[in-house]
């Protein structure tokens, strides 16, 4: 059985719901950001998708079965790649200091602390901190560290691109300058390796430039949500900072990396109404940003996950995604133009799937 692009969407969207069985060797449990999944390649594309036991999906023999019945979508799930193997020179573990994302992608939380983690300001979809409490990962890598992980990586396993993310630090860079340090010491190991770097609006907009002069190819500012009230009730830290100085740095960004050169989550599930989510995510395009639109799947770890919330109807995710990539298509950008990033991977999102 073969299905149609609106019926594969359906399908795709059920999936990152309802999640799939099969045995993903690369998972990712905890830690920043709101996907917590197995990661597989479907129809020669990265996929993250929840790996659930009593899922009516069911991944046999490369192709996707739904009561008894292939799909016509093959998969097959991401290999644990060789450089997991390895320690750094002062002896940690190389995945401590990063993870294969998909089948190409090396990502790294820099610094995995953040000022906003008390209970009263964190972000509801975060566990950037947990992944650090049960030993996976150390507090801070070094840009050595990091250079050296990164060179194994794509001389060992064939990545082709780089995000760094960070959580937030008490500077007014908030975390930016690190990062500045941190891709140009991976940049002169791995020359040409296309990095993106992911940061809050910073107090001082200049530091755009500092982070593109390092090289860094892409930049990913994040605010999950344009409605002030659901910021505040999801994310009660990070909301302190306005709408306006997001505004402000994405449009420095796009001046200082490109259009279709920036990027910035909007999760679906949140309570936000989903006509205003496309009509936001229309005025971010306009603006040159691109809006990698994603289904909340709380995480293990998270207060969201805590307090019982599920993610959002495939219905939507369905709807939201189909009507924000025609949007995209229709302004000519491309996640995988971007060159590094999550919009790049695309695996968290069904954008890709939708030809976004």
């Amino acid at each position: 059985m073969s299905v149609g692009a609106e019926e594969a969407l359906a399908v795709r969207s059920e999936m990152a719901v309802y999640g799939v069985q099969v045995d993903a060797p690369v998972r990712r449990s905890k830690g920043a950001g709101p996907s917590d999944d197995g990661h597989l390649v479907i129809d020669g594309a990265n996929a993250t998708l929840p790996i659930v036991a009593e899922s009516p999906y069911q991944v046999k023999d490369g192709t996707v079965y739904r009561n008894g019945l292939g799909l016509g979508l093959s998969v097959e799930p991401v290999h644990r790649p060789r450089f997991y193997d390895l320690t750094t020179a002062d002896g940690i573990p190389y995945r401590q200091i990063a993870l294969l994302h998909g089948k190409d992608v090396l990502a790294t939380t820099v610094v995995q602390t953040c000022i906003r983690y008390d209970e009263s300001t964190r972000c509801r979809f975060c566990s950037i901190e947990e992944s650090l409490r049960a030993g996976a990962t150390i507090a801070a890598k070094t840009p050595a560290q990091l250079a050296e992980v990164a060179e194994a990586a794509v001389r060992l396993d064939g990545v082709t691109q780089m995000v760094m993310t960070t959580g937030t630090t008490t500077g007014r860079d908030r975390g930016a300058k690190n990062l500045v340090r941190s891709v140009k010491a991976v940049l002169a190991a791995v020359p040409g390796l296309p990095i993106q770097v992911q940061i809050e609006p910073p107090g001082d907009l200049s530091v755009l430039t500092e982070l593109r002069h390092a090289g860094a190819t892409s930049i990913g500012i994040h605010i999950e949500s344009l409605d002030d009230t659901v910021r505040r009730r999801w994310m009660p830290g990070k909301s302190t900072v306005p709408l306006r100085e997001y505004e402000a740095a994405w449009d420095e960004a796009v001046r200082v990396f490109g259009r279709n050169r920036v990027s910035t989550y909007l999760l679906i599930g949140m309570g936000e109404d989903p006509d205003e989510l496309v009509a936001g995510a229309g005025r971010l395009i306009e603006r040159g940003v691109y809006p990698f639109v994603v289904p909340l799947r709380p995480m293990l770890g998270t207060l969201a996950r805590a307090d019982g919330v599920t993610a959002p109807d495939p219905a939507v995710v369905r709807d939201v995604t189909s009507r924000v990539a025609a949007l995209l298509a229709a302004a000519d950008m491309r996640g995988a133009d971007q060159g590094a990033g999550c919009a790049a991977c695309g695996a968290c999102s069904l954008l890709s799937a939708a030809g976004s």
